[in-house]
């Protein structure tokens, strides 16, 4: 029997406000200008050792604030040190958080990996949603108002948000709220846990707002954020990136060929009949890719 539970907030006079810090720059403009009670960054960690951190000093800062062992990021490297630099500009702890590795993600208990794709996009909720999610459960306190880093020209974004939300104005998930009677299986239910606010499209800020305030700050960005081999990113894009994270790509590659038992196994499924990703990788373009040939719109994040 599938349980509902609501927690509410509606009966605080004051919620608890929360900041998400992806590493890129909207996410630190909005915690700079919106200081909220608890943020937090998940970081996306993998156990391939050829994706290996570099400075071994910081492996063991990140380790030690994750909790766990850290050997690598597909994330853009960077961003370890964005993430570092932001509490020493702000002055403020940033709380890190991390759920499993990628692999042990996509392997599900089995020896072939399932690879999220368009059609079954996991990844994002896996890697990222639930860990924060598991950051607010543990501090026991009601429903937080989340500031979403949507800028001005980003109110579709803010609105299908919006549609998710349920009849008291949250943000909601599935999770595990006890046991079943007899101690065998785990009772599942509806938690309310959040509530959005979109504070950059309130006051009117755009992407060259937020671009010209970090142009004389001491706080180092990464080209583009989330996992390099996204694949939501235009196949070009991950033809550059083969270029500048070739270890970090390379790891997809090798996920594909893990799980090559079956055709729709892989990380384009649904896209260009499958485009595989060491096709990608093997494009013989006639012209050289710069970074500032690409937008964030080819990396599917647009949010036109």
């Amino acid at each position: 029997m599938f349980l509902i539970l609501y927690i509410s907030g509606l009966n605080l006079i004051k919620m608890k406000t929360f900041n998400s810090i992806s590493g890129g720059k909207t996410s630190a403009y909005l915690e700079v200008h919106y200081p909220s009670d608890y943020r937090a960054f998940s970081l996306v960690r993998t156990n391939d050792k050829s994706c290996l951190y570099p400075d071994k000093k910081v492996r063991q800062i990140v380790s030690d604030k994750l909790g766990v062992d850290f050997i690598g990021t597909l994330e853009d490297d960077v961003i370890i040190n964005t993430i570092l630099e932001l509490e020493q500009f702000t002055g403020r702890e940033i709380k890190w958080v991390t759920g499993e590795s990628f692999e042990d993600l996509i392997m599900m208990g089995s020896g072939v990996p399932n690879l999220p794709n368009v059609m079954k996009r996991y990844c994002t909720s896996g890697l990222k949603v639930i860990p924060l999610f598991e950051y607010w459960k543990s501090l026991n306190i009601d429903p937080w108002e989340i500031r979403f880093g949507f800028r001005a020209n980003e109110k579709r974004r803010a609105l299908s948000t919006n549609k998710r939300l349920n009849e008291n104005g949250y943000l909601t998930t599935k999770t595990i709220i006890g046991k079943s009677k007899n101690g065998k299986q785990n009772k599942w239910g509806i938690v309310e846990y959040q509530k959005p606010k979109y504070p950059l499209i309130e006051d009117n800020i755009y992407k060259d707002n937020i671009e010209d305030y970090w142009k004389d700050k001491n706080v180092e960005f990464a080209w583009m954020n989330n996992c390099v081999g996204c694949f939501h990113n235009n196949p070009l894009l991950l033809r550059k990136k083969f270029e500048i994270y070739p270890d970090k790509m390379n790891w997809f590659i090798k996920q594909e060929e893990k799980g090559s038992v079956m055709k729709s196994n892989r990380w384009r499924a649904g896209k260009e009949k499958g485009l595989y990703y060491k096709d990608i990788k093997e494009w013989d373009l006639q012209e050289e890719l710069f970074k500032e040939d690409f937008n964030d719109c080819d990396s599917g994040f647009c949010g036109v």
